[in-house]
């Protein structure tokens, strides 16, 4: 078992599910096979200096059942000032980042990134800002990257009454303020906490990898707001899983959830339809075209999953280096920078895909069945049942203790 960091606003509005520290079933704890070495926390801050920040709400129930929060990335810790080499990529576009275009022009990454529900895009992007004026002492003009900050959204209506506008800036601040590295609470939290995935109740989860000596020992780390895949090709370890469990469909409440394109849009015709956020650290030494060719592998993961970029889902990947950051914010003189080469960059890629595909099962795998919005109900994926599957398919691995 591990031990997980959870980070929870205390308000009015919300109600204090878990207490902050928590146990609970990774991936690998049910015998799921996975190439690769992960990292010490197999996290995203695995990347030395990535600190990870919640705000989860979860309060009332029907028609006002608030599921929902923020998520955090800062890709330097909170004392993060500055830029890092970064690239973006889209595999389906029906969804929102924020930032990207500035992202794609300058090759560098200078905000956090911020994950929240659909409607609340805006709002979480206003608080960035404003946080990064509170927070450095000598505050900040327009910058181009600050000032274009980083927020990507999934959406979580089924669950959450999205048309509320639960999220506050005070959320944002919270959740950038309790920002930490090390172990990091996965499924029902933060940005993830109304989420689905493939059929099941999905969330946050987090992965990574560390390279060996001689392919530089460098880390690669990933966090995903996992929202999206249909139940069918929902696959583990090249298992079908989906096609073993068809039963525990999300269920809608004795209340309509809405119009026909709703329905669709939260997989409740098993189409797919939904969205996948992914964020990618690495401390290996890649310049901006390097990053971009390693967001791509990020859909190779997703697809090993069963995920297909369906035409409703919002599959938006965003990488950044913390190497050369010193070099990647001057802004006189020359950058003197140290570049991986190209020939070396496969175990990278492997890398990207392999903690991709554990971090959206550890999503899962942590989740826990909720019922919200009108009653609807996502149903947790069962663990017992998935090791049986994997053991009928002689994929169950044995469990170190």
């Amino acid at each position: 078992m591990n031990k997980f960091l959870a980070v929870f606003l205390i308000s009015t509005l919300l109600i204090l599910p878990v207490s902050a520290q928590q146990t609970k079933p990774r991936a690998r704890d049910l015998g799921i096979p996975f190439d690769g070495t992960p990292g010490q926390f197999n996290a995203i801050t695995d990347v030395k200096g990535v600190a990870v920040g919640y705000t989860t709400l979860i309060a009332g129930e029907n028609e006002k059942a608030v599921r929902t929060g923020v998520t955090a990335i800062l890709p330097q810790g909170k004392n993060f000032k500055g830029r890092v080499f970064a690239a973006w990529h889209t595999l389906n576009g029906n969804g929102e980042m924020t930032g990207t275009t500035w992202v794609e022009e300058s090759g560098g990454l200078g905000s956090p990134v911020i994950i929240t529900n659909t409607h609340s895009v805006g709002v979480v992007r206003d608080a960035v800002i404003e946080w990064g004026i509170k927070h450095f002492s000598d505050g900040i003009g327009y910058s181009g990257d600050f000032s274009l900050p980083v927020v990507a959204e999934t959406y979580d209506g089924f669950l959450n009454d999205i048309n509320g506008f639960h999220v506050k800036k005070e959320h944002v601040f919270q959740a950038l303020d309790s920002a930490n590295t090390g172990l990091l609470a996965e499924g029902n939290v933060g940005g993830g906490t109304g989420m689905m995935a493939h059929g099941f109740k999905g969330g946050t989860g987090t992965s990574s990898r560390v390279l060996d000596a001689k392919n530089g020992g460098y880390t690669v780390g990933v966090l995903v707001q996992a929202n999206y895949g249909s139940r069918q090709l929902f696959q583990v370890a090249g298992v079908p899983v989906g096609r073993e469990i068809k039963d525990l469909m999300p269920k809608p409440g004795p209340k309509p959830t809405g119009a026909a394109s709703v329905e669709k849009k939260l997989s409740l015709t098993d189409e797919g339809q939904g969205s996948i956020i992914v964020v990618v650290a690495t401390d290996a030494p890649l310049l901006p075209h390097q990053l971009k060719r390693l967001v791509k592998r990020v859909s190779l993961g997703v697809g090993n999953m069963g995920g297909r970029g369906e035409n409703s889902s919002g599959d938006i990947f965003i990488a950044f280096s913390t190497a050369n950051a010193q070099e990647a914010s001057k802004d006189d003189g020359l950058a003197n920078l140290s570049m991986l080469p190209n020939e070396k960059i496969n175990q990278l890629f492997w890398a990207t895909a392999s903690a991709t595909e554990e971090a959206i099962l550890n999503a899962l795998v942590a989740a826990e069945t909720m019922k919200g919005y009108h009653g609807n109900t996502a149903f947790a994926l069962p663990h017992d049942r998935l090791k049986e599957i994997l053991k009928k398919y002689n994929r169950l691995a044995e469990v170190k203790k």
